[in-house]
């Protein structure tokens, strides 16, 4: 790890974003709440919150962080699923870490709970991809 000690708390934001890429049936099914596993949106915002706060639990190299905050959103598009996570904390190192899993975690738990309408005849996956995972922007602001 990186000793971080000597550094001065400040206030920090980090935003990440991604996509996970659907059959336009299974997206007009989770808006319509028709998934057989529940409510895809409200679990996937679970997982992404629960994911941010235990970061450092596996990613080894990672600081356990407090985290102030957490905001989810998604944007529902034909064949697609985006997420943005907005994470903050005040602290001694960033929460860049903690949006990219919280956004990992949230659209792998929409995989979980899609998957038996994505599959094809033969049990794949033929147009699902989760892709475009990067950070949006961070922030960092000293404490006064």
């Amino acid at each position: 790890m990186v000793d971080v000690g000597r550094k001065p708390d400040t206030k920090r934001r980090a935003v990440a974003t991604g996509t996970i890429e659907l059959r336009p049936s299974t997206v007009d099914a989770v808006h319509a709440d028709e998934i057989g596993k529940g409510n895809v949106l409200a679990t996937a915002r679970v997982g992404a919150v629960q994911a941010v706060k235990h970061t450092w639990e596996s990613i080894p190299m990672c600081h356990q962080i407090p985290i102030t905050n957490v905001d989810t959103d998604f944007e529902v598009a034909e064949d697609r699923l985006s997420l943005t996570v907005a994470v903050e904390t005040i602290g001694k190192t960033g929460c860049e870490m903690e949006a990219l899993t919280g956004v990992t975690t949230g659209l792998n738990v929409v995989w979980d709970m899609v998957k038996a309408a994505e599959k094809d005849e033969h049990g794949e996956y033929p147009t699902t991809r989760i892709k475009d995972v990067h950070v949006h922007s961070k922030e960092k602001t000293t404490i006064e």
